[in-house]
Parts: C-alpha cells; structure tokens; sequence
C-alpha cells in the first residue's frame, strides 16, 4: 500500500508538472506571438522613418528653390525691361535688385562673405594666388581680394581668392644684396 501511494503521490507530481509545462509553454508561445508582432512594429517604423527620411533629402532645399526662382523671374523681367526700353540703365537697376534680393536670400540661410582686405592671410579661409613683398609688413595681409569666399554658418564653403603682402624672406634680401 505504500507503494501504491508513492505511486499516486508520484503520478499527481508529474501531473502537476506537466500542468505547470503546458502553461509555461503557453507562456512561452505568447511571448513569442509578441516578439513578433514587436518586430514586426520596429520594422515598420524603420521603413516609416527611411522613407521622411529620404522624402526630407529630396525636398529639403524646397523652400531656397522657391526664393531662387523669384530671382530668376526678377532677372528674367529685368532682361524684358531692357530690351522694351533700350536701356542699359533698366537693365543695372534691375539686376542690382536682383542682387541684392539674392544675397538676401543667401543671408537667410546662414551664407555670409568672408571679410579678407586687411586681415591676416588664414589658410582656412584663404587661397593666396599672388605674392608681393614690402618692408615692414607685420605677418601677411590680405592686400586684395580677386574672387569673394563665403562661409556657411561657421564652415567655410568656398575660400576667398587673394592677394597677400609679406616681409621679404631672408634668403630673398641675401640674394639682392649680392647683386
């Protein structure tokens, strides 16, 4: 008779464990249904996010377009008024306007000139195309600017091509003195 309980106590055990399987196995399913549905949500906003993202590429410089295109109109009126009324003076008016609606517009977006005639050569900001010497010059100075730089915000975007005045170099004046 012992042996028959042992059996039954043993029997109801492994009934209760076998209870207690299935309902971690369920469990387990329903986790499993819920990473898959968790997967499949960050997929979708990955593709959700790609897609504003490359819609913001494609479009992003919509709005400087459109200022852009108000400064063709104006030139394109500008070129108009010049050839209805033969004059040239029209026709500077009109692009001085246009000028100064385009330098506006790239103010808006952060663009702004580099100052260079009398500061000091930066070959960060500048492009030195031509080089004269002069006594008692401190350093190197920006005597002339040929071609504007700009910066974009902090960065600069294209360098301003210039033309630098220097101390003659010592080899120079050595070489000079012996002629």
């Amino acid at each position: 008779m012992g042996e028959k309980k042992e059996q039954e106590k043993g029997s109801k055990q492994t009934e209760a464990l076998k209870k207690a399987l299935e309902a971690e196995k369920k469990r387990s399913e329903e986790y499993l249904v819920q990473l898959k549905y968790a997967r499949a949500d960050v997929e979708n906003l990955r593709k959700s996010f790609d897609q504003k993202l490359e819609e913001a590429r494609k479009y992003s410089n919509e709005r400087i377009i459109i200022e852009l295109l108000d400064v063709v109109d104006e030139l394109e009126m500008a070129v108009q008024s010049a050839r209805s009324s033969n004059s040239t003076e029209a026709l500077i008016q009109g692009v001085e306007m246009t000028l100064k609606k385009l330098k506006k517009t790239l103010q808006n977006e952060g663009v702004s000139p580099i100052k260079s005639v009398g500061e000091p050569f930066d070959p960060l900001k500048h492009n030195a195309v031509e080089r004269t010497e002069k006594e008692g010059v401190e350093g190197c100075i920006v005597i002339e600017e040929i071609r504007k730089g700009y910066t974009l915000k902090e960065k600069v975007i294209r360098p301003s091509m210039v033309k630098v005045v220097m101390q003659p170099s010592q080899s120079h004046e050595e070489a000079k003195s012996n002629e």
